[in-house]
This record gives structure tokens, sequence and C-alpha cells, in this order.
């Protein structure tokens, strides 16, 4: 068995349904052992587009890298997304974030993955189930990497009563 970090976001329609399609998807051949809380994020590199709803994942499971991706993928598909441009809005995005502490360079998958480092929304649900887990790269814990990470873009811890499908922004 292999452990995976995952990080899942939405916000298309049903934001939390679709965090939980996610999660029902990953359960289904693989155990999820730990989820983080949802943080509502505001978006970054295209900024015309309503907030994202994200959470964490720790995945025990039997697949190897480009299995979990394939399935990722799936889950993605079977949740309506449609891949328009960089960083689009989309009803679900599942980026494999660490995968045991293994590091692939390939055309299709990079673990760690290239920008993990470098985004907030990322990071703080991360750092949430998994603050001492090494980055196999920077050598870090993930912890580390929160305290140092130059995005500055707003992340909001939601507490259970307020993780809806508001997409309004927040500041």
């Amino acid at each position: 068995m292999h452990k995976a970090y995952i990080s899942a976001g939405s916000n298309l329609a049903d934001r939390k349904a679709n965090l939980e399609f996610a999660l029902d998807s990953l359960a289904k051949g693989n155990t999820v052992k730990k989820v983080s809380s949802y943080f509502e994020t505001e978006p970054v590199g295209y900024l015309n587009q309503p907030w994202f709803l994200n959470l964490a994942i720790e995945l025990e499971s039997p697949l190897s890298p480009l299995q979990l991706l394939a399935l990722c993928q799936q889950i993605e598909a079977s949740c309506g997304r449609v891949r328009t441009f960089s960083n689009a809005p989309r009803t679900l995005d599942l980026d494999i974030l660490l995968f045991d502490d293994i590091m692939i360079n390939e055309e299709k998958l990079v673990i760690p993955h290239p920008r993990l480092s470098e985004r907030r929304f990322v990071l703080e649900p991360l750092a949430q189930i998994a603050p001492e887990v090494m980055h196999p790269a920077m050598k870090k814990s993930i912890r580390a990497l929160l305290e140092e990470c130059p995005d500055h873009s707003k992340v909001h811890l939601k507490n259970a009563m307020d993780s809806t499908n508001s997409t309004d922004k927040k500041s």
C-alpha cells in the first residue's frame, strides 16, 4: 500500500457536493485515512471566477502514481470537469501532491506537485492533516513550507455549518 496526499478543489455548481463526490469516489478501492476541514480560498492565476472550496486528503492506495492520476482524472470527468484553459473555473480539481516519499518527473505527472510550496490554498489544508510530513525534494515539513509560503491569497477555514455551496467572495 502507498500513502498519497491529494488536494481537492471546486468552484462551480455545488462545491461541497463535488468534494464529497471526490471523497466517495476515491474511497472505492482505496482507504481515505484523513480529510482536512473545508477551506474557502480566493482564486489564484485567473482571478475573474468564484472562490474555491478546498480540502486535503490522505489516501492509502494499492495504485501506482500513474494509476492514481488516471483515477483522479476519471473522477474529475465524472463530476463534469471540462478543461478549457489554465486556472479556469472547474467543478472538481484533484492534484496528487505527494506519493510516499518518491519523486517523479514525467510528462504526464510530476511528484511532488511542482507548485505545492507556492500555494497557500494547498498548504493550509495539507498542514492541518500532515504538518510533519516532509517534502522529499525540499527536505522541509509541510508546516515549514506553509510558514515560508510566498502566496498571500486569502484562505478561510470553514466550519461544518458554514461549508455550503456559497460562492460569495469573502474578505
